[in-house]
């Protein structure tokens, strides 16, 4: 039965990390056209704004994927291995 849990776990968490280098990618390729286009216009420098917007965005998806979920997880397994009192 664990061996069932550790696997669905591992899976969860394998598709978490695929899902935010996803999400890394699409951000770097959006900010480099956006990058880009900013500087070929001659505009006042604004993408620094979605780099701020969006970079915070990928940051707490980052946290979510790679501390928070393996501590909730880490202590959920610590709870079903723990000894009945």
């Amino acid at each position: 039965m664990d061996d069932r849990i550790d696997q669905a776990l591992a899976r969860e968490q394998f598709r978490a990390i695929n899902g935010f280098y996803n999400h890394f990618i699409a951000f770097v390729a959006v900010v480099a056209v956006l990058v880009g286009v900013n500087l070929a216009t001659g505009d006042a420098f604004w993408v620094h704004w979605v780099l701020l917007g969006w970079g915070l965005g990928v940051g707490a998806h980052a946290f979510v994927v790679f501390v928070r979920k393996p501590q909730r997880d880490a202590e959920a397994k610590q709870r079903r291995t723990r000894p009945a009192a």
